[in-house]
C-alpha cells in the first residue's frame, strides 16, 4: 500500500474588525486538515481518501476525471475508480457550512497495465493445463491460423423462427473470425434477413462428438442487456429424437444485463432432458469483482455416467445426479455449440444501454477422457 501526496494547497480565511466596532462572535473555520490518499497495488485504479480536521461539520471530495468531476460528501472518507492512466486532481474540503470551508488540492498519477490487446481481446485471466492425472486429451482446438477448421466445425445460419426462444439475431458466417490464436464471435446491430441483429452459431455436429469426459473452454464473454452467449452441447440423436429427448448440457450461459447489473458477472450451468415432459436442473455462480468480459475464465464441465459437475476457474459451483433411468440421454454422444444469441425469452431485448458490437473470444476448447 502506498500513500501519495504530491501537491498541497491550504486555503485559510482571515476576518478583521474595524477599530471601535463592538466585538462580534464569529464561527471558526475548520483547521488542521490532513488527507491520506491510499492506492493499492492490487487495485491501482481504486483510490481511497481518508481525511481529518478540527472543527469540521463534514467533508466533500471532488475527483477530477477527464471531462467530469465526481463529488462525494462523507464524514471522513471516499473512494473513486479511474478507468485509464493519467494524472488527476483531487480536492478535499473540510466544511463548516456549504460555503465556509478550508481546502486541500492533491494530484495522483494512475498507471494501469493494458487490459486488452489492440483487437480488444483481454490480456489477463485464468487458464488450465494441457494434461490431468488419469485423463488423456482426445480433442482440442487452440484456434491457430486464420480460419475455422472445417474438419471440426459447422456454421448454422439464418433466423429459423427465433431458434425456439424468440431470439432476434440472424446467424451468418461473417460474424466469425479466427486470428492471433483466438476464435471470435461478434454480435452486431445490423439488418439482415428481416432481423435487426447478426451473430454466429457454430457446431461440431457430425464431426466431433463425445460421451463422458472433462471439457475446458477458456473464453471471455460479451456484455450488455439482451446478450445471451452460450457454450453448450446437444445429443447427436437430435435429428431423430428431437429436443429435449436428445438431451442438452449447457456448459456455460450468461444472460447479460444493463451496466452494473450482476447478470454480467453470472455464469449458469444447466441440463435439459425428457422426463415425459421437459425437465431441467442447474446452478449458477457469480464472480466477485469484474464482469465476465474483462478477462478470460475457464468454463469446465466434468461428465461421468452418474453425474455432471460444473466448475468456474476450477471451482465447482453445481453438480447434478444423472443416474436415473429417465436420464439415459446423458449416456450417449453429444456435440458442441458456440453462439451469441441476441434477445429471446430469457434475456429480453437489447435496450438503449446495450452497446454494439459485442464479442465472445474463445482461446481454446480441450476435451479429456479417462485413460
Amino acid at each position: 500500500m502506498k500513500n501519495i501526496v504530491l501537491i498541497f494547497l491550504l486555503c485559510s480565511f482571515l476576518i478583521v474588525g474595524c477599530k471601535g466596532d463592538e466585538p462580534t462572535a464569529i464561527a471558526l473555520l475548520p483547521s488542521n486538515l490532513q488527507v491520506e490518499i491510499i492506492q493499492t497495488e492490487e487495485e491501482p485504479a481504486l483510490v481511497r481518501i481518508e481525511a481529518t480536521a478540527d472543527n469540521e461539520n463534514y467533508f466533500s471530495f471532488m475527483f477530477e476525471d477527464g471531462d467530469q468531476t465526481e463529488t462525494k460528501e462523507d464524514d471522513a472518507q471516499a473512494e473513486h475508480s479511474y478507468i485509464q492512466s493519467g494524472t488527476y486532481v483531487i480536492r478535499t474540503r473540510a466544511h463548516l457550512t456549504s460555503s465556509q470551508y478550508i481546502q486541500r488540492i492533491d494530484s495522483i498519477t494512475i498507471t494501469l497495465d493494458p487490459t486488452s490487446n489492440p483487437s480488444g481481446i483481454p490480456l489477463k485471466g485464468y487458464s488450465t493445463p494441457m494434461s490431468y492425472p488419469d485423463y488423456q486429451l482426445v480433442w482440442n482446438d487452440e484456434f491457430g491460423g486464420t480460419a475455422l477448421n472445417q474438419d471440426d466445425w459447422n456454421y448454422e445460419l439464418g433466423h429459423r423462427g427465433g431458434w425456439g426462444n424468440n431470439e432476434l439475431q440472424y446467424y451468418t458466417r461473417e460474424n466469425t473470425s479466427v486470428a492471433d490464436g483466438y476464435l471470435t464471435i461478434t454480435a452486431k446491430q445490423q439488418s439482415l434477413g428481416g432481423q435487426q441483429y447478426t451473430s454466429s452459431r457454430l457446431t461440431t455436429q457430425g464431426k466431433q462428438s463425445f460421451e463422458y469426459g472433462r471439457v475446458d473452454i477458456r473464453a471471455a464473454m460479451p456484455k450488455g442487456q439482451g446478450l445471451w452467449p452460450a457454450l453448450w452441447m446437444l445429443g447427436e440423436s437430435i435429428a431423430t429424437d428431437g429436443w429435449p429427448k436428445c438431451g442438452e448440457i449447457d456448459i456455460m450461459e450468461m444472460v447479460g444485463g444493463s451496466p452494473g447489473n450482476i447478470a454480467n458477472k453470472s455464469v449458469h450451468g444447466t441440463i435439459h432432458w425428457d422426463a415425459g415432459h421437459h425437465a431441467s436442473t442447474g446452478g449458477s455462480t457469480t464472480t466477485t469483482k469484474k464482469d465476465l468480459n474483462t478477462e478470460f475464465h475457464v468454463y469446465t464441465m466434468v461428465w461421468e455416467a452418474n453425474s455432471i459437475r460444473w466448475l468456474l476457474d476450477d471451482r465447482q459451483y453445481y453438480a447434478a445426479n444423472i443416474s436415473a433411468a429417465e436420464m439415459d440421454e446423458f449416456r450417449a454422444k453429444f456435440f458442441f455449440i458456440f453462439n451469441i444469441a441476441v434477445g429471446g425469452n430469457w434475456p429480453g431485448s437489447p435496450d438503449n444501454t446495450t452497446e454494439f458490437p459485442q464479442k465472445m473470444h474463445v482461446d481454446y476448447i480441450r476435451m479429456f477422457q479417462k485413460k
